[in-house]
C-alpha cells in the first residue's frame, strides 16, 4: 500500500541537476570520470545525469551500464533452470586511472555497492569510485556512504521505497510503501 509519495518528476528533475552539480564541482570538471549505472534504473539516472553534465560543462561524460548479479551475496535466481539472469555490462572506456562515478537508485543497506565496486575492480583499477544515489534510505549494513545524494528519506525497514521511472515505468516517482 502507498504511504506517500516523496518525490515527482519535478523534484527528481532538481534533484539529478543538483548532483551533477556537485559531481562537477567536487572534481574540478569530468576529465577522467565516467558514469557508471547500475541495472536497471541506475542506468537511466546515469544517463540523465550525463545529459545534465553536458548542458552545464558542454563536454559529454562517458556513461556505462554494470550488472552486479554474479557479485551479490543474496544471489535470487530467476529463470527456469536455477541460473541466476546475467544482462551483461557495457562499460565503454578503460576504467584504469579513472574516477567512477556509481549511480544507483536507492541507497539501503550498501550490499549492491559492495557487489558493484568488486564488479568494477575485476574490470579495471580506478583512481577513485565515488557514489551517487536518487534516495538514500539509511539502514547501512556495510560502512558504505554516497557522496552525492538526492533525496535523504528516513524510513522504517519494513517500509520499501519504490523509484519508478520514466523510461522503465511511464512516470517518475519516488514512493513509500507500507
Amino acid at each position: 500500500m502507498e504511504k506517500a509519495i516523496v518525490l515527482d518528476q519535478q523534484a527528481i528533475r532538481r534533484a539529478l541537476t543538483r548532483i551533477a552539480h556537485e559531481i562537477i564541482e567536487r572534481n574540478k570538471g569530468i576529465e577522467d570520470c565516467v558514469l557508471i549505472g547500475i541495472k536497471t534504473r541506475g542506468i537511466y539516472i546515469a544517463q540523465r545525469l550525463a545529459e545534465r553534465i553536458f548542458q552545464i560543462e558542454g563536454q559529454h561524460i562517458p556513461v556505462g551500464e554494470l550488472d552486479i548479479t554474479l557479485y551479490r551475496d543474496d544471489l535470487t535466481i530467476k529463470t527456469k533452470s536455477h541460473d541466476p539472469e546475467v544482462k551483461g555490462s557495457e562499460i565503454p572506456v578503460d576504467l584504469n586511472g579513472k574516477t567512477i562515478i556509481l549511480v544507483d537508485d536507492v541507497l539501503f543497506t550498501g550490499r549492491t555497492v559492495r557487489a558493484a565496486m568488486d564488479a568494477i575492480m575485476d574490470i579495471g583499477r580506478p583512481s577513485h569510485i565515488q557514489m551517487a544515489a536518487l534516495v538514500d534510505r539509511g539502514h547501512r549494513e556495510l560502512p558504505i556512504r554516497a557522496d552525492y545524494v538526492g533525496k535523504n528519506i528516513p524510513s522504517a525497514k519494513s517500509e520499501r521505497i519504490v523509484v519508478t521511472l520514466e523510461e522503465v515505468d511511464e512516470y517518475d516517482r519516488v514512493s513509500i510503501y507500507e
